[in-house]
Protein backbone atom coordinates (compact mmCIF):
# COMPACT_ATOMS: atom_id res chain seq x y z
CA UNK A 1 0.00 0.00 0.00
CA UNK A 2 1.36 3.40 -0.97
CA UNK A 3 1.32 6.41 1.34
CA UNK A 4 0.63 9.62 -0.59
CA UNK A 5 1.56 12.61 1.60
CA UNK A 6 -0.47 15.61 0.49
CA UNK A 7 0.31 19.22 -0.31
CA UNK A 8 -2.61 21.55 -0.94
CA UNK A 9 -1.57 24.85 -2.57
CA UNK A 10 -3.52 28.08 -2.27
CA UNK A 11 -2.04 31.46 -3.06
CA UNK A 12 1.31 29.79 -3.62
CA UNK A 13 1.46 28.45 -0.07
CA UNK A 14 0.96 25.00 1.45
CA UNK A 15 -2.35 25.01 3.32
CA UNK A 16 -5.08 22.68 4.55
CA UNK A 17 -8.79 23.33 4.35
CA UNK A 18 -11.35 21.74 6.66
CA UNK A 19 -13.92 19.84 4.54
CA UNK A 20 -12.72 21.83 1.53
CA UNK A 21 -14.00 25.15 2.87
CA UNK A 22 -11.99 28.15 1.68
CA UNK A 23 -12.88 30.02 4.86
CA UNK A 24 -11.39 27.23 7.01
CA UNK A 25 -7.78 27.60 5.93
CA UNK A 26 -4.60 26.88 7.88
CA UNK A 27 -1.26 27.88 6.34
CA UNK A 28 1.51 25.37 7.04
CA UNK A 29 4.35 26.57 4.81
CA UNK A 30 5.18 29.48 2.53
CA UNK A 31 7.10 27.23 0.14
CA UNK A 32 5.35 23.98 -0.91
CA UNK A 33 8.53 22.62 -2.52
CA UNK A 34 10.27 22.66 0.87
CA UNK A 35 7.47 20.50 2.26
CA UNK A 36 7.88 18.08 -0.65
CA UNK A 37 11.63 17.91 0.03
CA UNK A 38 10.88 16.91 3.60
CA UNK A 39 8.56 14.17 2.38
CA UNK A 40 11.27 12.88 0.06
CA UNK A 41 13.85 12.95 2.84
CA UNK A 42 11.46 10.86 4.96
CA UNK A 43 11.46 8.20 2.24
CA UNK A 44 8.32 8.96 0.25
CA UNK A 45 8.42 8.36 -3.51
CA UNK A 46 5.02 9.97 -4.22
CA UNK A 47 3.45 13.30 -3.32
CA UNK A 48 -0.22 14.19 -3.88
CA UNK A 49 -0.61 17.85 -4.84
CA UNK A 50 -3.87 19.78 -5.10
CA UNK A 51 -4.06 23.21 -6.71
CA UNK A 52 -6.91 24.59 -4.62
CA UNK A 53 -7.07 27.87 -6.52
CA UNK A 54 -7.34 25.82 -9.69
CA UNK A 55 -10.14 23.70 -8.24
CA UNK A 56 -12.17 26.79 -7.39
CA UNK A 57 -11.35 28.78 -10.56
CA UNK A 58 -11.47 25.96 -13.12
CA UNK A 59 -7.90 26.23 -14.40
CA UNK A 60 -4.49 25.62 -12.78
CA UNK A 61 -3.20 28.63 -10.86
CA UNK A 62 -0.10 27.38 -9.03
CA UNK A 63 1.90 25.64 -11.76
CA UNK A 64 5.11 27.45 -10.78
CA UNK A 65 4.95 25.76 -7.37
CA UNK A 66 4.04 22.42 -8.96
CA UNK A 67 7.05 22.63 -11.29
CA UNK A 68 9.33 23.30 -8.31
CA UNK A 69 7.95 20.23 -6.55
CA UNK A 70 8.41 18.05 -9.66
CA UNK A 71 12.09 19.08 -9.86
CA UNK A 72 12.73 17.54 -6.45
CA UNK A 73 12.51 14.11 -8.05
CA UNK A 74 9.35 12.65 -6.54
CA UNK A 75 6.41 11.23 -8.48
CA UNK A 76 3.80 13.98 -8.46
CA UNK A 77 0.08 13.26 -8.55
CA UNK A 78 -1.69 16.55 -9.35
CA UNK A 79 -5.32 17.59 -9.15
CA UNK A 80 -7.21 20.87 -9.19
CA UNK A 81 -8.57 22.75 -12.18
CA UNK A 82 -7.48 20.27 -14.85
CA UNK A 83 -10.56 20.61 -17.05
CA UNK A 84 -9.05 20.90 -20.55
CA UNK A 85 -6.67 18.72 -22.54
CA UNK A 86 -4.28 21.66 -22.80
CA UNK A 87 -4.03 21.99 -19.01
CA UNK A 88 -3.46 18.24 -18.68
CA UNK A 89 -0.69 18.31 -21.32
CA UNK A 90 0.93 21.30 -19.62
CA UNK A 91 0.99 19.55 -16.25
CA UNK A 92 2.42 16.34 -17.68
CA UNK A 93 5.08 18.25 -19.62
CA UNK A 94 6.23 19.83 -16.35
CA UNK A 95 7.14 16.44 -14.91
CA UNK A 96 3.87 15.49 -13.22
CA UNK A 97 3.53 11.70 -13.19
CA UNK A 98 -0.26 11.45 -12.89
CA UNK A 99 -3.03 13.99 -13.22
CA UNK A 100 -6.36 13.79 -11.44
CA UNK A 101 -9.53 14.74 -13.29
CA UNK A 102 -12.39 15.64 -10.98
CA UNK A 103 -15.13 18.03 -12.07
CA UNK A 104 -14.83 17.26 -15.80
CA UNK A 105 -15.11 13.53 -15.12
CA UNK A 106 -18.54 14.11 -13.60
CA UNK A 107 -19.52 16.28 -16.57
CA UNK A 108 -18.04 14.45 -19.57
CA UNK A 109 -17.28 10.76 -19.84
CA UNK A 110 -16.02 11.27 -23.39
CA UNK A 111 -13.43 13.83 -22.21
CA UNK A 112 -11.92 11.31 -19.79
CA UNK A 113 -12.09 8.50 -22.37
CA UNK A 114 -10.10 10.63 -24.82
CA UNK A 115 -7.44 11.38 -22.19
CA UNK A 116 -7.14 7.72 -21.21
CA UNK A 117 -6.73 6.77 -24.86
CA UNK A 118 -3.82 9.20 -25.24
CA UNK A 119 -2.15 9.17 -21.80
CA UNK A 120 -3.13 5.78 -20.35
CA UNK A 121 -2.50 5.25 -16.65
CA UNK A 122 -1.17 8.79 -16.22
CA UNK A 123 -4.85 9.77 -15.97
CA UNK A 124 -6.65 9.27 -12.66
CA UNK A 125 -10.15 10.34 -11.73
CA UNK A 126 -10.95 11.95 -8.40
CA UNK A 127 -14.32 11.02 -6.97
CA UNK A 128 -15.19 13.31 -4.09
CA UNK A 129 -18.26 12.07 -2.24
CA UNK A 130 -20.51 14.09 0.03
CA UNK A 131 -23.11 11.80 1.59
CA UNK A 132 -22.54 9.37 -1.26
CA UNK A 133 -23.07 11.98 -4.01
CA UNK A 134 -20.34 13.41 -6.23
CA UNK A 135 -19.12 16.88 -5.20
CA UNK A 136 -17.46 19.12 -7.82
CA UNK A 137 -15.83 22.54 -8.38
CA UNK A 138 -13.73 22.45 -5.23
CA UNK A 139 -16.59 20.70 -3.39
CA UNK A 140 -18.73 23.82 -3.71
CA UNK A 141 -21.44 21.96 -5.65
CA UNK A 142 -23.00 18.51 -5.17
CA UNK A 143 -24.36 16.62 -8.18
CA UNK A 144 -27.16 14.09 -8.48
CA UNK A 145 -24.62 11.44 -9.48
CA UNK A 146 -23.77 8.73 -6.98
CA UNK A 147 -20.09 8.17 -6.25
CA UNK A 148 -20.29 4.43 -6.94
CA UNK A 149 -22.20 5.06 -10.17
CA UNK A 150 -19.50 7.43 -11.45
CA UNK A 151 -16.77 5.02 -10.35
CA UNK A 152 -18.30 2.19 -12.37
CA UNK A 153 -18.56 4.40 -15.45
CA UNK A 154 -14.93 5.48 -15.16
CA UNK A 155 -13.84 1.89 -14.58
CA UNK A 156 -15.73 0.90 -17.69
CA UNK A 157 -13.85 3.32 -19.94
CA UNK A 158 -10.46 2.16 -18.71
CA UNK A 159 -9.49 4.59 -15.96
CA UNK A 160 -6.84 2.71 -13.97
CA UNK A 161 -6.78 4.82 -10.78
CA UNK A 162 -9.64 6.33 -8.80
CA UNK A 163 -9.05 8.65 -5.85
CA UNK A 164 -12.01 8.38 -3.52
CA UNK A 165 -12.35 11.21 -1.03
CA UNK A 166 -14.99 11.21 1.67
CA UNK A 167 -15.65 14.94 1.97
CA UNK A 168 -17.33 14.57 5.35
CA UNK A 169 -14.13 13.29 6.97
CA UNK A 170 -11.56 15.33 5.04
CA UNK A 171 -9.48 17.50 7.35
CA UNK A 172 -11.60 16.48 10.35
CA UNK A 173 -9.08 14.00 11.84
CA UNK A 174 -11.97 11.69 12.76
CA UNK A 175 -10.77 8.57 10.96
CA UNK A 176 -11.47 7.37 7.41
CA UNK A 177 -14.86 6.13 6.25
CA UNK A 178 -13.81 2.48 5.99
CA UNK A 179 -17.25 1.25 4.89
CA UNK A 180 -17.38 3.74 2.02
CA UNK A 181 -13.84 2.86 0.91
CA UNK A 182 -14.64 -0.86 1.00
CA UNK A 183 -17.79 -0.34 -1.07
CA UNK A 184 -15.73 1.56 -3.63
CA UNK A 185 -13.08 -1.17 -3.80
CA UNK A 186 -15.72 -3.83 -4.35
CA UNK A 187 -17.55 -1.84 -7.02
CA UNK A 188 -14.67 -1.55 -9.51
CA UNK A 189 -11.49 -3.20 -10.80
CA UNK A 190 -9.50 0.05 -10.90
CA UNK A 191 -6.92 0.92 -8.25
CA UNK A 192 -8.44 2.88 -5.38
CA UNK A 193 -6.58 5.55 -3.42
CA UNK A 194 -8.44 6.34 -0.21
CA UNK A 195 -8.57 9.93 1.02
CA UNK A 196 -10.09 11.71 3.99
CA UNK A 197 -9.99 11.46 7.75
CA UNK A 198 -6.66 9.80 8.55
CA UNK A 199 -5.77 11.01 12.04
CA UNK A 200 -3.59 8.35 13.65
CA UNK A 201 -1.44 5.31 12.99
CA UNK A 202 -4.34 2.93 13.66
CA UNK A 203 -6.20 4.39 10.67
CA UNK A 204 -3.40 3.17 8.41
CA UNK A 205 -3.57 -0.22 10.12
CA UNK A 206 -7.31 -0.36 9.38
CA UNK A 207 -6.77 0.55 5.74
CA UNK A 208 -3.97 -1.98 5.41
CA UNK A 209 -6.37 -4.63 6.75
CA UNK A 210 -8.88 -3.49 4.14
CA UNK A 211 -6.19 -3.74 1.45
CA UNK A 212 -5.52 -7.32 2.48
CA UNK A 213 -9.13 -8.13 1.59
CA UNK A 214 -9.32 -5.85 -1.45
CA UNK A 215 -6.20 -6.04 -3.57
CA UNK A 216 -7.18 -2.96 -5.59
CA UNK A 217 -6.80 -0.63 -2.60
CA UNK A 218 -3.60 0.98 -3.87
CA UNK A 219 -2.91 3.51 -1.14
CA UNK A 220 -4.01 6.35 1.09
CA UNK A 221 -3.58 10.11 1.03
CA UNK A 222 -2.45 11.63 4.33
CA UNK A 223 -2.54 15.37 4.90
CA UNK A 224 -3.51 17.24 8.03
CA UNK A 225 -2.40 14.46 10.39
CA UNK A 226 1.16 14.84 9.08
CA UNK A 227 1.19 18.61 9.42
CA UNK A 228 -0.12 18.46 12.96
CA UNK A 229 2.38 15.72 13.87
CA UNK A 230 -0.29 13.22 14.86
CA UNK A 231 1.55 10.71 12.68
CA UNK A 232 5.13 10.52 11.40
CA UNK A 233 5.72 9.84 7.72
CA UNK A 234 8.68 7.43 8.08
CA UNK A 235 6.58 5.30 10.45
CA UNK A 236 3.61 5.26 8.05
CA UNK A 237 5.83 4.34 5.12
CA UNK A 238 7.31 1.44 7.05
CA UNK A 239 3.88 0.32 8.23
CA UNK A 240 2.49 0.44 4.67
CA UNK A 241 5.36 -1.71 3.40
Amino acid sequence: MIIYPAIDIKGGRAVRLTQGRADQETVYAENPAEVAAQFKAAGSTWVHVVDLDGAFAGEPANLEQVAAIAKIGMKVQLGGGLRTRASVERALSMGVSRVVIGTRAAESESFVAELVKVFGDRIAVGIDAKNGQVAVKGWVSTTNTGALELAKRMDGIGVSTLIHTDVGTDGMLTGPNIAAQEAMCQAVKARIIASGGVSRRDDIVSLKTLAAKNSNLDGVIVGKALYERRVELPDLLELAR
